[in-house]
């Protein structure tokens, strides 16, 4: 049985296809279970319905970690961000991998098919995998996030 911070879920509209098959391999090539829900077309999709779907799946506790691909990150971010329970930042650099984890404890990575290729896409998922959420000082806003989600369940 693979542990449960070894299951990872994955998802990306059809800009962002191709990038998540790669990551989608070159985690599995690593050992992780990873669960894909799509999409497998290049037909076009309205992004929000792939980052609800797996920032839902975050939120339950289903999952420990998400990553999520479209054209920039950013939409899928932010419409993961509006489900309760959910941090979700757009990764292009190796800081903001690490930063996304230790300072925000972001359970899910955002990655933007038309702003990184798959080399640095991979170097920054490896830092974001590898990276944990600090506390100390910033343990007292991640609270003030998650207490703004409480308000709004």
């Amino acid at each position: 049985m693979i542990e449960k911070n070894k299951r990872i879920i994955i998802g990306a509209d059809h800009l962002g296809m191709n990038l998540k098959n790669e990551l989608r391999d070159y985690l599995k090539e690593k050992g992780y279970e990873v669960i894909d829900i799509g999409v497998n077309s290049e037909d076009p999709v309205n992004y929000p319905d792939i980052a609800v779907a797996l920032a839902e799946q975050i939120s339950q506790g289903k999952y420990d970690r998400g990553i999520l691909v479209c054209g920039t990150g950013i939409g899928m971010a932010i419409t993961a961000n509006k489900i309760p329970g959910v941090r979700a930042a757009v990764i292009h650099d190796p800081y903001s991998a690490e930063r996304a984890r230790a300072s925000n404890d972001a359970q899910v990575a955002a990655f933007g098919s038309l702003v990184i290729g798959p080399s640095t896409a991979k170097k920054n998922l490896d830092i974001w995998l590898e990276s944990e959420f600090a506390g100390g000082r910033s343990q007292a806003k991640v609270d003030l996030i998650n207490a703004l989600d409480q308000k709004r369940k």
